[in-house]
């Protein structure tokens, strides 16, 4: 009988909000049964899940403003979501929210090839971006390598990166302006169609912010011109440590790669069995890949020097391609890493730290101990060039309580990451996964400065609540606090 009115109670609740939305995106637009909600209950780190209260999928900066003010008037928690392929936990619902879903938002609205940029809405595909300039010969330059099904709307709120993000950026580097709605309703422009702006860069502080400052609806991009010459060198190598070492070498040369990525043995045989590239050695225990681009003589020189550098570094085999099927062949098992994960295990928990170059040795030593301590496998690829590592933890989830302690192991990595003098995060955000361990890598003012800019934006706190910054009911500050004294305290490599 309680139960009974309860549900009743919660039901009249939502009879007049559901009603509000309708209005204004349709009935197609608002999800609202169970079963369709299962859909939404989780992003790309599937271990966490929480069904929302409502789906509202808006068309326009006008819908998207009108359903933020009916939140901001009646109180309600509201997350953003995009193409939900995060892989921090960002997109997670909170428990009686609204999901505001961006995914029917996919025009282009204008591109200025003249000026180089294109403004679209935040639903369009990563890779659709390029498909829409690529016949001029322009291209985005931000590549995750979930980048045919990811979002620019995700990317922007992520700062996601990818391959090439060595040499020409992540996605702030390429975000122009943004249109904005803020949590009380209302719509803003920062930033514009040039790079220099006058006044607070409100669009740096936007980019990266994970849903916790508004919504992106219009958002303009840097494209660039293709360039004369590209070729990708592939090397392979008996010892990882040594690949890590051709990495650091290439880059103290003066050479910046386009793109420069590792893949471990376990990695090599994953993606050989599930996409057969037959361009990776199975007996490798590691590959590297070094794409460079530019000038066709700048091009052939930085080629023959990452050969030099490869073959000093011990590596075992070098094969390069200037022409776009082999390079898109030797790209391609790269690409498929993750997916190809699931293939030789169950499950898998992938982490996303960042070192400086030099340590990177170090690190994948003491991230080998970690695999021994716990007795799990960690496949290890990653954006070499820029210390951008993805361990990916291998484990099966019905084992009890495997995925607390793989939970425990990627703490661990995330802590030898800052540990190093490196991040938390090089592209996937800090969103529900990582929120507890921000007070080791930033102290208490830092925290207390971020949260004030929060506030500025987000006064009632509605917008994608417990995501970013540590709270005591998800991380238990106090619990933990002399424990993280004693890792500020420790020593570094």
């Amino acid at each position: 009988m309680i139960f009974n009115n309860l549900l009743q109670k919660k039901t009249n609740k939502w009879k007049p909000i559901i009603k509000q939305f309708e209005a204004i995106v349709g009935k197609d637009g608002v999800v609202r049964r169970k079963e369709e909600l299962l859909t939404y209950e989780c992003d790309g780190l599937a271990s966490y899940r929480q069904r929302p209260a409502l789906v509202v999928l808006p068309r326009t900066t006008e819908q998207v403003a009108a359903v933020v003010k009916i939140c901001h008037d009646n109180e309600i928690l509201w997350v953003a979501r995009g193409a939900g392929t995060g892989l921090s936990g960002g997109a997670l619902p909170i428990e009686d929210c609204v999901l505001i879903v961006t995914a029917r938002m996919k025009q282009v609205l204008n591109i200025d090839l003249e000026n180089h940029s294109i403004t679209v809405q935040p639903g369009i595909i990563n890779n659709w971006v390029t498909q829409a300039v690529s016949g001029a010969g322009f291209y985005y330059a931000p590549d995750p390598s979930s980048q045919i099904i990811c979002s620019i709307g995700g990317n922007v709120a992520e700062n996601s990166g990818g391959v090439h993000c060595l040499k020409y950026g992540v996605t702030t580097n390429h975000v122009l302006g943004l249109k904005l709605v803020i949590p009380d309703g209302s719509i803003m422009d920062v930033g514009g169609a040039i790079r220099e702006m006058p006044g607070y860069d409100l669009t740096g502080v936007f980019v990266g912010s994970e849903g916790t400052l508004g919504i992106a609806t219009e958002i303009t991009l840097r494209i660039l011109k293709r360039p004369e010459s590209i070729c990708v060198v592939l090397a392979d190598f008996s010892a990882i440590e040594d690949a890590g070492a051709a990495v650091a070498d290439i880059i103290s040369a003066g050479i910046i790669p386009a793109g420069m990525e590792i893949m471990d043995n376990l990695s090599i045989n994953a993606v050989e069995d599930v996409v057969a590239t037959g361009c990776y050695p199975r007996d490798a225990e590691a590959v590297l890949l070094v794409e460079l681009d530019g000038l066709q003589v700048e091009v052939d020189e930085n080629k023959k020097r990452v050969a030099q550098i490869c073959q000093q570094n011990n590596s075992r085999n070098l094969t390069s391609a200037n022409d776009s099927e082999t390079r898109l062949k030797f790209w391609k098992g790269r690409k498929a890493a993750f997916a190809a994960a699931g293939h030789i295990s169950p499950n898998y928990f992938v982490q996303d730290g960042v070192i400086p170059r030099t340590q990177l040795v170090n690190v994948l030593k003491e991230i080998n101990a970690l695999s021994e301590k716990y007795g799990y496998k960690i496949a290890n690829v990653f954006h070499a060039g820029d210390g951008n590592l993805h361990p990916l933890i291998l484990y099966d989830n019905t084992v009890e309580g495997a995925f607390e302690t793989v939970e425990e192991v990627g703490g661990e990595i995330l802590k030898l990451c800052v540990k190093a003098g490196g991040s938390l995060s090089g592209e996937h955000g800090i969103g529900s996964d990582k929120n507890c361990y921000m007070p080791y890598m930033f102290n208490e003012i830092d925290l207390e400065t971020m949260g004030y800019v929060r506030e500025v934006f987000n006064v009632k706190g509605l917008a994608n609540p417990g995501k970013l910054f540590p709270t005591p009911r998800t991380c238990g500050e106090a619990a933990n606090a002399q424990k993280m004294k004693e890792f500020k305290d420790a020593e570094l490599f």
